[in-house]
């Protein structure tokens, strides 16, 4: 198994190495400044000219697998990796080049299950940066971590669906930005394989009826301007021809979408991981205690040490995981998707706590990026499925594989 970077690879990565150093590592106090002066809830200035330029210098759309054919950049997803990783190690960095979450899930979404109205439409918007969109799946009433368990209602009435629920933590919906949503609901309730109840439908954020009641935070953290929102349904109509591939295949949908979205955010994670270390290793160089510098002190070396390991090992467990994406696809991977899923937001929250610790009180403030990161990186052990769901679905896999042998 080859990890080596193609030419390609290499080529953009420098590229992407050289722009993360003149553009994003410069601007990421100015970005925070123009956020809490201006309206929360807008992209600012700063992070719109940031992403014409990327766009202009061919960093762009990074993320879609090369069978994506017109809409995709050409990378294979062990391609990606490394650029994902670097993305990574700035919170925002990814929109810049038009590759961060929720969006990049959508667009996969419209590309494999759209029809071409549907790509036309708000496809081709999210892949040139016009607009952002919502994934609108979890719910503050039932256990989320059981996608099955979603009571939001999409009924056929006429030409059109009625959509009545109550949606939380839906991420970038309160972007001013964001215009289209899609959202998992239940058309089929009483259906006897619960797997076929749900279905998936294109909601724009302005129709009639959507209610955005106010942004969550997460650890303090309102991440504006994308957000995360809780929104109501409240007989929301919008038309049959807005249903993505058919009735009962909302189960069908979330999984083909969850897959790259679980492996995108642990490559991020790495980067995230990555620059905590070498904040800590500068840090423990540059502070004197009891008379020498922290790096001096054993249990400082040894929590370096086990970072740079941790680092490695779910950087190499990501690596093989998009490799067998790109040999047999999404199913044929996901079991090393669950092993990366479960390993690196832990490996994260771990080497980014310890970073914090050897920064000491400045760890926990404003002035350096490790608060938000940590913030970010525990909501990762949620989000696309929380580690105890990866955990039991992959124990069932490996059990019932050994037992076939």
């Amino acid at each position: 198994m080859n990890f080596e970077f193609s030419p390609k690879v290499q080529e953009l990565r420098e590229r992407l190495l050289a722009f993360m150093n003149e553009h994003i590592y410069p601007n990421e106090s100015a970005l925070v400044q123009q956020v809490e002066d201006g309206d929360r809830w807008d992209s600012p200035e700063l992070l719109k000219s940031l992403k014409a330029r990327a766009k202009k210098a061919g960093l762009w759309n990074l993320f879609l697998p090369k069978e994506y054919g017109e809409f995709s950049a050409g990378l294979t997803t062990l391609e990606y990796a490394p650029l994902a990783e670097i993305m990574g190690r700035v919170l925002w960095a990814s929109e810049v080049f038009n590759c961060s979450a929720p969006d990049t899930g959508n667009m996969e979404v419209l590309a494999r299950y759209g029809n071409h109205e549907q790509q036309q439409r708000w496809l081709l918007p999210l892949l040139n940066g016009e607009i952002r969109s919502a994934f609108a799946m979890t719910e503050p009433d039932v256990a989320s971590s059981d996608a099955t368990n979603v009571q939001t209602s999409i009924q056929g009435n006429g030409d059109d669906y009625v959509i009545d629920g109550r949606k939380w933590y839906i991420s970038g919906a309160c972007n001013r930005r964001t215009k289209i949503m899609i959202v998992m609901g239940k058309t089929d309730p009483d259906n006897d394989n619960r797997y076929l109840q749900q279905s998936m439908i294109l909601v724009p954020m302005d129709t009639d009826g959507v209610t955005v009641v106010r942004p969550l935070k997460v650890l303090g953290f309102d991440d504006a301007p994308e957000g995360h929102a809780e929104i109501i349904f409240d007989n929301v109509r919008v038309p049959k021809s807005n249903l993505l591939l058919g009735e009962g295949r909302g189960f069908e949908i979330a999984q083909g979408r969850l897959g790259p979205g679980r492996i995108h955010h642990c490559m991020r994670l790495v980067g995230m991981a990555q620059r905590a270390l070498e904040a800590m290793c500068a840090r423990a160089e540059s502070r004197i205690a009891f008379g020498k510098p922290l790096s001096k002190q054993q249990s400082v070396r040894e929590d370096i040490a086990r970072s740079a390991c941790e680092i490695e090992q779910a950087r190499l467990l990501t690596l093989k995981a998009a490799s067998r994406m790109d040999e047999g696809g999404n199913k044929a991977a996901k079991d090393l998707i669950a092993m990366i899923k479960i390993v690196a937001p832990t490996m994260a929250c771990t080497v980014i706590d310890r970073a914090i610790q050897i920064h000491g009180a400045a760890g926990v403030s404003q002035d350096f990026f490790l608060a938000h990161a940590y913030a970010a990186a525990r909501s990762i052990r949620l989000a696309d499925g929380p580690d105890q769901v990866h955990m039991m679905q992959l124990g069932r896999n490996l059990a019932a594989a050994t037992a076939r042998l």
